[in-house]
């Protein structure tokens, strides 16, 4: 596929639940999905206190105004809070049950079934408890529309699988979208690394193509 970064002059569809999600049409996202207990919820209150504490102590009313910001205090953000979130998921809090083959083929069997057609996928990692990934929807398919496929089309198989009921997912996700070729790389070779950087030797998969 042909990379596309962030246009800052493009039209933008933001909204946000506990993170901001910014929507643009073409271009490539960086996205976390996490297993609903792969972060306690003491530890997720105690992050997110300190979000805010961090954002009031600079006159940020929210994450939201970040855009606004100078470019070095929106990178300290980023290595205080961004960083520590997938710190704390790859701290392999939960179940794990993505570290079993049985459940980590039926996400990868999801990756696989839309990728060409509703949208291309680059690298991408799944984690015991979590996956990242690099997608560009195309078509007139959504962001949305590709996270509903994948974890809502994994979760009822997955719980089939551990013979389970009840939420798999965390329901909001981490997405960004990729700013540069720079920043793609940067997270092509986080993917690749972070079972390395957390410590695994098994109960993983990375895969993925590569955008042309």
């Amino acid at each position: 596929m042909t990379f596309v970064a962030f246009d800052p002059d493009g039209e933008t569809r933001k909204h946000r639940l506990r993170l901001p999600h910014w929507r643009q049409r073409g271009v490539t996202y960086f996205v976390t999905a996490r297993l609903v207990d792969s972060i306690p919820g003491d530890i997720a209150n105690d992050w997110r206190r300190r979000r805010d504490q961090w954002l009031a102590n600079h006159g940020l009313a929210s994450t939201d105004s970040l855009k606004h910001a100078p470019e070095e205090l929106r990178r300290a953000y980023h290595r205080e809070f961004t960083v520590k979130f997938h710190e704390l998921i790859d701290a392999g809090h939960g179940e794990c049950w993505l570290g079993r083959a049985d459940c980590a083929s039926v996400l990868i069997n999801r990756f696989e079934a839309g990728d060409g057609t509703a949208y291309r996928l680059d690298a991408w990692c799944i984690m015991p408890n979590h996956f990242h990934a690099l997608v560009c929807p195309i078509a007139n398919t959504s962001l949305g529309e590709i996270l509903r496929h994948w974890k809502g089309g994994s979760a009822w198989e997955i719980n089939r699988i551990l013979g389970r009921k009840g939420p798999v997912w965390q329901k909001e996700p981490f997405d960004h979208i990729v700013r540069s070729g720079a920043q793609l790389e940067h997270f092509r070779r986080y993917i690749a690394e972070n079972p390395v950087k957390a410590g695994l030797k098994s109960g993983f998969v990375v895969g993925g193509g590569r955008a042309k």
